[in-house]
């Protein structure tokens, strides 16, 4: 069964590279006023082709402008896109701006890039951030663990988040995503058919939060993946 998912494996990333080489990087270049619906719809388009599906439960809160999420990888972002019809501006770290296809991708799409080296990064963050809701009209989506953690316990959240959500008194909303690293596992390499369920859980304003909401909030989270996994077994 495993030569089965290492061939999924590399028919996912095909798909990927493909649908974003020729299809999003081109199109979004072309027609920039689409940008959003262009990605949107394209990335339905990959999910599909890798025999992927999604679960929702609960609903976005429309007056939420800052997304925080768990990640594991890819899947995720293509599975909030695909979900989606808001044109999210994505926090990625500055070496994925570099990558030559993906970065195109990136750029083309004004997401925020984080140099986690510099330490004038974190006062860009915050201006791209407060660009993004004053300016841009567009909620920002972020993951705080700053990279993929390999197993079902959360990372701790980078403070950048936090500080950016008190400084702009952002209204905020967790989204815990499980079953993506089932779908495409970046670690060895392993991709399967199946399902990534969505969770949104309940947005409230940092201004109204008490002292520790971001402990927890991360808390939160971890309680709905551990209950993922240990009702439904399904891994994060």
């Amino acid at each position: 069964m495993k030569i089965f998912a290492k061939i999924k494996f590399l028919w996912s990333a095909f798909v990927i590279a493909t649908v974003v080489g020729i299809g999003m990087i081109p199109l979004i270049h072309i027609f920039p006023r689409y940008k959003g619906i262009i990605m949107h719809k394209l990335n339905r388009v990959i999910l599909f082709l890798i025999g992927a599906t999604i679960e929702k439960v609960g609903d976005r809160d429309k007056d939420a402008n800052l997304f925080i999420m768990n990640h594991q990888g890819i899947i995720d972002i293509i599975a909030m896109e695909a979900l989606e019809n808001t044109h999210f501006r994505w926090v990625a770290k500055k070496e994925l701006f570099e990558m030559p296809l993906y970065g195109h991708l990136l750029r083309g799409g004004d997401m925020i890039s984080v140099d986690r080296e510099n330490k004038a990064g974190l006062r860009k963050l915050l201006g791209d951030i407060e660009e993004s809701i004053t300016q841009k009209n567009r909620a920002v989506a972020i993951f705080p663990e700053g990279t993929r953690s390999k197993d079902q316990k959360l990372l701790p959240f980078k403070s950048g988040t936090k500080l950016a959500a008190q400084k702009l008194n952002m209204r905020v909303q967790p989204i815990v995503i499980v079953g993506s690293k089932w779908i495409l596992n970046e670690h060895n390499q392993t991709a399967h058919s199946g399902k990534v369920k969505i969770i949104y859980l309940d947005a409230f304003d940092v201004k109204d939060a008490p002292k520790d909401w971001y402990e927890e909030m991360q808390k939160r989270m971890q309680e709905v993946i551990d209950r993922e996994h240990n009702e439904f077994g399904v891994e994060r």
